[in-house]
């Protein structure tokens, strides 16, 4: 019998499980190397941590690392259902209160070390988190891709710690009461992408699919409907989806910087998001910050029982 101590949280309504002890030595390397090993030598951890007896598939999971780098606080390698995400930013702010709850950071800034780079993030009052997320830009505008049994639909690529194909003419209610309808659509959407060899730079996957709708509030500026990997739909507003958004609305010239961009997810919570620029990125990046609130959930230990037949999770 084995255990692993996690701590779940959720930040506006997208659930993370960060796992505090109990996981498994990856060295000492960069975030991204141990994070190759991590896929490489230990994918059965992850889904134990995350599926079906003990998660479900739309828990995202956080592996809590000591940094390579000193001067950061703590390191993350996040992960899902399917496998593992490059960055998250709702887990980020979870991470953070994680730490907060823990009594292991104060009110402040503090330096995370991700696989795709350093981020930080200011704990406020009240649980709220402003994550000064890595550079974001949009990598295409207006690319077509016809998609089966739908047709042709236009979005803009970008990314934001993750690649997203963002569409705003799609035809579709954003109600959490179809969220059913919206994964198949943004599933075939995704499916186009990779059958037409449309990707990020450097032949990327894109594998993020948002969606962009009118908000339920005056307050807020958009609603959206985020489909991550593994088919699953992010119940908040998404971190590095409105960091992607942020990037193509400042190269449409509709947002500036320090202006606040309210984006409502498809449950009704949000993230306020604004931007600095930093004059040595070029082509029209930029530095998304996105400000949301986490609660912890859950303080518990995980069983592995060695003679348990699905002690590594039900994998698909």
């Amino acid at each position: 019998m084995s255990s692993i101590h996690i701590i779940d949280s959720h930040t506006e309504g997208e659930p993370t499980r960060l796992v505090v002890a109990g996981g498994p030595e990856l060295g000492e390397g960069s975030l991204s190397e141990r994070r190759e090993i991590f896929r490489r030598d230990f994918d059965a951890f992850r889904s134990a941590v995350v599926n079906e007896p003990r998660g479900a598939d739309h828990i995202v999971g956080a592996l809590l690392c000591q940094p390579s780098d000193a001067s950061c606080t703590a390191g993350v390698i996040f992960f899902n259902n399917t496998g593992y995400l490059q960055m998250c930013g709702h887990g980020t702010i979870g991470l953070v209160v994680t730490l907060a709850h823990l009594d292991l950071i104060g009110l402040g800034k503090h330096r995370i070390e991700t696989p795709v780079g350093t981020v930080t993030a200011q704990l406020h009052e009240g649980n709220r988190v402003s994550v000064a997320n890595v550079p974001a830009y949009r990598f295409a505008k207006a690319v077509q891709v016809e998609v089966e049994g739908v047709g042709s639909i236009t979005g803009d690529i970008a990314w934001g710690g993750n690649w997203f194909f963002l569409v705003a003419e799609h035809g579709q209610e954003l109600s959490v009461q179809r969220v059913r309808e919206l994964t198949e659509f943004s599933r075939l959407i995704k499916e186009a992408l990779a059958k037409s060899g449309i990707t990020g730079h450097n032949g990327a996957e894109i594998d993020h699919v948002e969606l962009f709708g009118p908000p339920s509030h005056s307050d807020n500026h958009s609603r959206n409907f985020v489909l991550c990997p593994g088919d699953q739909y992010d119940r908040s507003p998404c971190g590095t989806g409105t960091s992607a958004k942020l990037a193509c609305l400042y190269a449409d010239g509709k947002i500036q910087v320090g202006q606040i961009w309210r984006q409502e997810s498809i449950l009704g919570t949000v993230f306020e998001g604004q931007i600095q620029i930093d004059p040595t990125l070029k082509n029209g990046t930029v530095l998304p910050i996105i400000t949301g609130t986490a609660y912890v959930t859950a303080d518990a230990k995980l069983l592995r029982d060695m003679n348990d037949p699905l002690r590594d999770g039900v994998r698909f």
